[in-house]
């Protein structure tokens, strides 16, 4: 057998697990460091795990019987047991070895050497200078009960215990609106506060109207749900439910989610506000029409003024029959598509939109006012998916992209490019899993591709994200360099990045690659040139007079307010030969977009030395 024969045959070692700190710690225990006596035996079968709350008392005492600290009243403690989460709390080492051993209601005497107790080195628990922490000691535990928690905060200060379990997985959040039974009590069982009966309380998530730990206690719960929420006291903060009670160190909250209204602000600002008043079917997000659908909504339209003008209502003025429309199509206002998505089949809604979401950018109402807020009582009565292109054949294939991209085309003529990039990148994704079978499917399929990937590049470049257009364009000439087409956008794409040798370079290989595309790349070149002497002469006002100064001497830069009138003038004639450009949806090729303020002052890399007329060499 050779070596490499034996390497193969030998078994790979494992890998150990390091030990977690409690194990390190568990392995200072030595027989007789840690005895136990059963004082009165528990119930049942089962003992304390990590991530359960163990609740005991404990009396600790010398070995001549002389009470050191107790939890107990009548040993001269407060009366309010020791909560612990196993794994989770500090805890001494015995208590960490022996609490796992008892049962429920059992007392037990732990007979603890120093080194397993506070006289540990590096004892993670801190005594007074006078606790006998040298000595062998007792300590007297009852262990009054052990369950399983869920920790919420990592300091253990909120601590909840489910009781019934809720429906869903959907949790109330800010802004949502929240009722709920709730009841407190102190750790010694002292009544605080009782919501039990007639209305649940009721408040707003997110605006201190509840103590700090509760709102977050109940802000893991569900639908239903019925648990007891332990909270220490740096987490009762002041609100309307209840005073902070001092001398309280714990309360326990036992509440009982009943109910919340799914609150949402659309925008982060507080602005574009959803508010679902009546529940859909199934389970949020899954099952809302999140991507592209047919949408059929019934909504009444209503002016945010004294008297909740209705202005429209599909009920009364659409013949009683519903809206339907296309989501991401632009056929409705931006605030109302963006709160249908989010919406269940059933669901009724109360959405408040500003004008800018609202009709200030889409066709306005006569009877709605110009800069009007609005609210609108929206029901989401079903919506269909988009077609499946699963099992379709190469033809229906196309079709249906030409249908999108139909739409897309649309939508960018409308000015909306940020919708039709969206419509262009939806048939792209799709495309991802479309296999031509023969030569003349590949050929149609490729253009049409490309011609995708061009109307991305415009609405970028549209956009002012030229970077983003030319890597669009990059991709069709890596499937086909000599494509006349996405050179000349990419090179205005370049032009308006300000990128200028690079657009001469793309405007030069048009005319190589096809001569009848000569005049429209010598117009491109014209306006490149014109570009570039702007950029220049801009520079040279700026720094007009700097090199001529003596050393010491402050030269100011100029400015031209003359130049900046003929820039504005040159702006325009772009516009206005922009809107002549590509015939395929007649998409304009965008002036550059704003650039701060040091690019104007300092243009880049070769176009710095270039507008000061002169070049590296010269200043070398």
């Amino acid at each position: 057998m050779t070596v490499h024969e034996d390497a193969e045959q030998e078994p790979v070692p494992q890998k150990k697990k390091p030990l977690s700190e409690a194990e390190k710690r568990k392995k200072k225990i030595v027989p007789g460091s840690l005895m136990k006596a059963v004082i009165r035996p528990g119930g049942g079968d089962s003992t304390p795990s990590d991530g359960d709350q163990v609740i005991y008392h404990c009396t600790v005492r010398t070995l001549d019987g002389v009470v050191v600290e107790s939890t107990r009243s009548e040993c001269g403690g407060k009366g309010t047991p020791i909560r612990d989460v196993l794994g989770k709390s500090k805890m001494i080492l015995g208590l960490l070895e022996g609490i796992p051993t008892m049962l429920k209601g059992e007392v037990a005497m732990l007979k603890m050497k120093a080194e397993l107790h506070y006289g540990e080195a590096d004892c993670p628990l801190i005594v007074p200078d006078n606790f006998p922490k040298d000595d062998e000691l007792h300590f007297e535990i009852e262990m009054l009960d052990f369950f399983k928690v869920k920790v919420i905060t990592d300091d253990l200060g909120v601590l909840k215990k489910v009781i019934n379990e809720g429906q869903g997985w959907e949790s109330p959040r800010e802004p949502y609106e929240v009722k709920a039974w709730i009841s407190a009590k102190t750790g010694k069982g002292k009544e605080i506060l009782s919501h039990t009966k007639g209305e649940p309380y009721f408040f707003t998530f997110g605006k201190s109207e509840v103590p700090k730990g509760l709102e977050m206690g109940i802000g893991t719960m569900t639908r239903g749900e019925k648990a007891v929420l332990y909270v220490t006291n740096q987490y009762i903060t002041q609100s309307p439910l209840m005073p902070i009670i001092e001398g309280v160190e714990e309360v326990l909250f036992e509440v009982e989610l009943v109910h919340f209204i799914q609150v949402r602000d659309m925008l982060g600002d507080g602005r574009l506000i959803k508010r679902r008043i009546h529940d859909g079917r199934g389970d949020f997000p899954m099952d809302c029409p999140l991507h592209d659908s047919l949408l059929r909504v019934h909504y009444k339209g209503m002016l945010l003024n004294e008297e909740k003008t209705v202005f429209y209502n599909t009920r009364v003025d659409n013949n009683g029959q519903p809206l339907e429309f296309g989501s991401g199509e632009g056929l409705v206002p931006e605030g109302l598509e963006m709160c249908v998505r989010l919406m269940l089949p059933g669901e009724i809604a109360l959405v408040t939109c500003p004008p800018d979401y609202a009709y200030d950018k889409f066709p306005r109402p006569a009877n709605v006012p110009e800069g009007a807020h609005i609210q609108w009582e929206i029901e989401l009565l079903g919506f269909e998916m988009p077609k499946d292109w699963t099992g379709l054949n190469f033809e229906a294939i196309m079709d249906e992209a030409d249908k999108i991209r139909g739409t897309g085309n649309r939508l960018f003529k409308e000015g909306k490019f940020e919708l039709a990039k969206a419509k262009y990148e939806k048939v792209l994704r799709e495309f991802n899993h479309v296999n031509p079978q023969d030569d003349e499917e590949g050929k149609v399929f490729l253009n049409a591709r490309n011609s995708l990937h061009l109307n991305v590049a415009a609405c970028y470049l549209k956009m002012g994200e030229c970077r983003k257009s030319i890597e669009a364009c990059n991709k069709v000439l890596d499937a086909s360099p000599a494509h006349v087409k996405a050179l000349y956008r990419r090179g205005m794409a370049y032009m308006s990045a300000g990128d200028f040798e690079e657009a001469r370079n793309d405007f030069k290989m048009m005319m190589s690659i096809d001569k009848s595309c000569e005049p429209d790349a010598t117009a491109a070149l014209v306006k490149l040139k014109q570009k570039e002497q702007e950029v220049e002469r801009k520079a040279r006002s700026q720094f007009k007079g700097l090199f001529d100064k003596k050393p010491g001497d402050i030269a100011e830069a100029g400015v031209d307010d003359g130049g900046d009138k003929r820039l504005g003038e040159n702006q325009k004639n772009d516009d206005k030969e922009d809107s002549d450009g590509d015939k395929e949806f007649q998409e304009a090729e965008d002036a550059p977009p704003p650039m701060g303020f040091f690019s104007h002052l300092w243009p880049t890399g070769r176009r710095f030395f270039t507008a000061l007329g002169l070049d590296r060499c010269s200043i070398l």
